[in-house]
């Protein structure tokens, strides 16, 4: 996601620094947004150069390079604990004028701002997967968010070519809730032998025009991603969240979609 959204900022004319957790994985970020940002000059989404391009783009290990950042985007795996250290330490080394935001595609924005000095400069911006062919971002509004900012975050949104919806602060917020509700009953639906995974997707994509069938989505999310979204909405709105049997057997095989080659598809893994 953090590669997707590093790109989809590169395209809009931004100067873009990703920082990860080690060499390794910053040099990987590296070569992930770089072969993106040449696929879209291939296929004639920009007038630039990749090699244009690729000046404004820089790769780090320490949170010092967001000192002069204007907006500073989080994007960790999808546990509280992670996301708490990565945006007090961030938020350290912004400016006081900064912006920081949360890619969390369910975590409350109010539960993470309470342990932020700067809550009111603090927002969800909720990117889809795959972030360059999707059109939508979920601007999150906290209970203490200026205003202001999320007029600015619309701005941004609208800058890369995408559309803001604006919701406040609820489990799942608007776009996790209802698709986490439909992939957990296309696996339930697999797990009763209903139909095959590839006819459940296709019941969607051909029946009700959405992009991608829900079990293939579940795939490009990442299993264990959609497990820790599903318990936590279980424990914040009740049992029609409980994650089925087979997701959680699954992610115990290490199942857990594109990223290892094996989900409810195989695939070349990555």
């Amino acid at each position: 996601m953090g590669a997707g959204i590093a790109h989809a900022f590169l395209l809009a004319g931004s100067h873009v620094t990703v920082v990860e957790r080690d060499d390794d994985a910053a040099e990987g970020a590296r070569g992930r947004v770089l072969d993106s940002v040449a696929a879209s000059v291939a296929r004639g989404s920009t007038e630039e150069t990749a090699d244009a391009i690729g000046t404004r783009f820089t790769v780090a290990t320490a949170t010092d390079a967001f000192a002069d950042a204007d907006l500073v985007i989080e994007a960790v795996p999808e546990d509280l604990g992670l996301k708490l250290d990565a945006l007090t330490r961030v938020e350290a080394v912004l400016g006081a004028d900064a912006a920081l935001a949360s890619n969390t595609s369910s975590i409350s924005i109010d539960g993470l701002a309470g342990r932020l000095d700067r809550p009111e400069r603090f927002l969800g911006l909720h990117f889809f997967n795959p972030v360059p062919a999707s059109a939508l971002v979920e601007v999150v509004r906290g209970a203490q968010t200026d205003g202001a900012l999320v007029e600015q975050a619309r701005g941004w949104v609208s800058a890369i070519a995408k559309t803001p919806i604006v919701v406040h602060d609820a489990p799942g917020f608007a776009s996790s809730r209802l698709g986490v509700a439909i992939g957990l009953e296309a696996i339930r639906m697999l797990e009763e032998g209903v139909a095959s995974a590839e006819d459940i997707d296709a019941a969607m994509t051909l029946g009700y025009k959405h992009p991608v069938g829900p079990l293939k989505l579940t795939d490009l999310v990442g299993l264990d991603v959609r497990l820790g979204i599903a318990e936590y909405l279980a424990g914040e709105l009740g049992d029609r969240f409980e994650p089925p049997a087979l997701l959680r057997r699954m992610v115990a095989e290490g199942k857990l979609g594109r990223k290892t080659g094996e989900g409810f598809y195989l695939w070349d893994a990555q």
